[in-house]
């Protein structure tokens, strides 16, 4: 193996092993802050780790997906998803692949760069919603699917949507504060 190629290789298991870590802490913490508005099994009125999610697709890109889908298979294992398997992998994966499929539908439909250099606040309006529908909709459908009780219904779709858009668009708002303070306290420090 050359060694570009090993740093390929190591480069895409770091950004999986960050995508794994930083949306279970996410995951977590939006547990613990938002323990309130949990609508049903797995459906939150107010989702944090879905910025994440999409984040870490759009600037990872197959290894944030990879990331994102183990993180939650085995919070989904270990959580009060499931203790049958094969229902817990599903969920990762589709919330590993979901961002990633409105990923690739962006880039080949709104002509984003690779490098989102021409991102603007409609494109990531945009790429936001196209992943929460995308995303509730494949869970649900899931849910439904393996007959996961007390999910699947056009209810928890339209909150888990809603949940996924508030969640990006509140942690999003967060990081833009974040940094301008940190912007802030720089011009201070001068």
């Amino acid at each position: 193996m050359s060694n570009f190629s090993s740093m390929l290789m190591r480069t895409g298991l770091i950004n999986v092993l960050i995508s794994a870590l930083t949306y279970t802490l996410l995951f977590y913490i939006n547990s613990w802050i938002t323990s309130e508005l949990v609508f049903g099994l797995g459906v939150n009125w107010i989702y944090l780790p879905a910025g994440l999610r999409l984040f870490l697709t759009l600037i990872f890109g197959l290894p944030g997906a990879l990331g994102i889908a183990l993180a939650s298979a085995l919070i989904s294992y270990s959580g009060e998803l499931s203790s049958d398997l094969i229902i817990c992998i599903g969920t990762g994966l589709i919330s590993g692949f979901a961002p990633y499929l409105a990923r690739i539908f962006v880039f080949s439909n709104v002509k984003l760069e690779a490098d989102l250099s021409n991102m603007n606040l409609q494109k990531l309006l945009l790429c936001i919603v196209i992943y929460a529908l995308m995303s509730a909709g494949l869970h649900q459908y899931w849910y439904a699917t393996v007959g996961l009780a007390n999910t699947g219904s056009v209810n928890h779709f339209a909150v888990m949507a809603i949940g996924d858009v508030l969640g990006s668009i509140l942690l999003i708002a967060l990081i833009k504060s974040g940094l301008d303070l940190i912007k802030r306290f720089r011009k201070i420090d001068r």
